[in-house]
């Protein structure tokens, strides 16, 4: 008769949601004026990438990738789960990059390219861009507008792509984004042009600390500035010259009147 019991209550407690519920994995991110950083988002690429350029635009992209993997403006971009997330480094960490600022170029990247694409891209033009004023709404729109128009004849040139990062694969691939920072600056000394690309590098850069010596010194060229006038000396006029002169004369013309005088017989 126990065991009955026991199986009631048990199923009782599972009803009414007494039993305890597993913990919850919480996920916060930081926001830095539409990018936050350090979003794992399950794509592992081992090895540098094979990019190959998309004819007409400054992008690049991954054949062989199995993913919506593409290279622009010095930054590695990712289309998934209908967000943009953007890399300095072709392996992460990842940001995810709010649909206001994803570069214009990165938008209007053909829908051929996308070796992924979400079912709502399947009745798209190939060679078009996918229809984000249709898939993200009219404020968005209004935010972009005229993203989908361009003169081709005026793209800007493609950045070079960061190729020393295929010397940095396996156990040797820099995790912490500061190591990250100082490979790259130096190695790779392409200047970028989209807003949102040099915040990814001011994320990324190192605090300058300074030396203890170098502050007592710069605390102490304060404290002398701020000393009163008293202690550095009071200032000097035309006057006060003039005087000094005239003095240093007569104590001369003293010193002569007595040579004068102690030479006479």
């Amino acid at each position: 008769m126990r065991y009955p019991l026991i199986a009631l209550t048990v199923a009782l407690s599972t009803l009414f949601g007494m039993a305890p519920a597993p913990a919850e994995a919480q996920v916060s991110f930081g926001v830095n004026i539409g990018i936050a950083p350090g979003i794992n988002i399950g794509i592992n690429v081992p090895a540098y990438p094979r990019l190959v350029r998309v004819p007409g635009y400054p992008v690049y992209y991954d054949p062989r990738a199995d993913s919506n993997y593409f290279f622009y403006d010095g930054l590695y971009w990712v289309f998934q789960g209908d967000d943009w997330y953007s890399s300095t480094w072709y392996n992460g960490p990842w940001s995810l990059t709010d649909r206001a600022y994803v570069p214009l170029f990165v938008l209007r990247i053909p829908v051929r390219y996308y070796r992924r694409p979400p079912q709502y891209f399947l009745n798209w033009r190939a060679d078009a861009p996918p229809r984000w004023n249709e898939r993200w709404g009219h404020e968005w729109e209004q935010e972009r507008r005229g993203w989908d128009r361009w003169d081709r004849s005026k793209a800007p040139q493609a950045a070079p792509l960061p190729s020393y990062q295929r010397n940095y694969s396996g156990e040797r691939y820099p995790r912490a984004e500061q190591q990250q920072h100082e490979l790259r600056s130096r190695n790779y000394r392409y200047q970028p042009r989209e807003d949102v690309t040099r915040q990814h590098y001011q994320q990324q850069r190192p605090q300058q600390r300074q030396p203890q010596q170098q502050q007592q010194r710069r605390q102490q060229t304060q404290e002398q500035r701020k000393a009163p006038e008293d202690t550095r000396g009071a200032p000097r006029g035309k006057g006060a010259d003039k005087k000094d002169r005239q003095d240093e004369k007569a104590s001369l013309s003293e010193k002569d009147e007595r040579r004068r005088n102690s030479n006479r017989p």
